[in-house]
Formats: structure tokens, C-alpha cells, sequence
């Protein structure tokens, strides 16, 4: 059986979507692998490198994806949903297109405000541009980072529900069109 390319996203946007998600479990992933290790231990280094790698890969991919999406032709959903799916839907896309653009920016603005740099693999790193130190500017921009990561969490995982929900009880072509 042959699919029907009309009726999903541009290739462009699929990658986008599936690399940006990819990305964004590994900066989970790695940031929650921290707690296992002391805070002398390399290893807890070599996560934390890993996960500012994966943010700024979330960075990286959000802005040509934001931009691909703003101008794709969007393939309609079959059935159509209701008005409130409709506003529900369009409502958290911009929640994760918000967390998707904030969190990478808001852990490079609390590195900048601490004076530090920030290390990626392989010996790479953002050098501090920042001229003055702002220490609890960026306590604050960490904190707010670490709040908004759980409730990014929390929204990451609605958006896989309502997916699921789409394909397994609407019966509509929802999760299809990012196939």
C-alpha cells in the first residue's frame, strides 16, 4: 500500500520535529544521568557537557523548524477535530515551541551571568561574552530553568498522549501527517 504524501508535513518538518524530540530526550536524559555521580566524579562532566550539547542542538534545530513550519503548507487532519481540539492543539504548540526556544536560551543565559562557559564534548566550548557577572541573575535564570524543564516535561508528555490519542481512539491521521 502506497502513503499518501500530500496529507503529511513536508520531509523538512518531519526531520525537524524528530531530530528536535531526539535532542530534547538526550538533554533529559543526560541532565537526569548527573545525579549519579559525586560532584568531583568526571563522569557528572562529562553529562553535564553532553547536556548542554543536546540543548544547544534543541537551539540549533527549533529556529529553521519554526521557520519551515511558518510557511509549510499544513495538511488538513481527517476528520477534522472540534474547535476546542483545534485551540487546544494549536495552544500547545506554542507552549513547545516557547520551551523549545526558551530552555536552550535561558541555560546559556545562566552560564553567561555566572561567568562561566560553557563545556561541550570533545574539549569545545561557548566562551563567556557577558563583561559583568551577574551571580544571582543567574541562580535565578537556572532555577527558572529547572522549573520550566518539569513543566516542559509535563507538556512534552500531553503532546504524546493527545498523538497516541489521535491514532489509537479518534482514529484520525494526527500522528500520521508527522510520519
Amino acid at each position: 500500500m502506497q502513503k499518501d504524501f500530500s496529507q503529511r508535513y513536508p520531509g523538512s518538518l518531519r526531520w525537524l520535529h524528530w531530530l528536535g524530540f531526539a535532542a530534547v530526550i538526550l538533554a533529559y536524559l543526560f541532565i537526569s544521568l548527573t545525579g549519579l555521580f559525586g560532584k568531583d566524579d568526571p563522569l557528572q562532566t562529562v553529562m553535564l557537557q553532553a547536556h548542554f550539547a543536546a540543548g544547544l542542538a534543541v537551539l540549533i534545530l527549533v529556529l529553521p523548524r519554526f521557520f519551515a513550519r511558518w510557511f509549510a503548507t499544513v495538511p488538513p487532519i481527517s476528520p477534522q477535530p472540534s474547535k476546542i481540539t483545534h485551540l487546544a492543539a494549536a495552544s500547545t504548540h506554542i507552549l513547545l515551541y516557547a520551551f523549545l526556544l526558551l530552555q536552550p536560551l535561558l541555560g546559556l543565559g545562566f552560564m553567561q551571568l555566572a561567568g562561566k562557559t560553557t563545556p561541550l564534548p570533545g574539549g569545545w566550548e561557548i566562551p563567556v561574552f557577558l563583561v559583568v557577572k551577574h551571580p544571582r541573575w543567574a541562580h535565578t535564570l537556572e532555577e527558572i530553568h529547572v522549573i520550566l524543564g518539569t513543566i516542559f516535561f509535563w507538556v512534552i508528555g500531553l503532546h504524546i498522549a493527545a498523538a497516541i490519542w489521535h491514532h489509537w481512539r479518534v482514529r484520525d491521521n494526527t500522528l500520521q501527517r508527522m510520519l
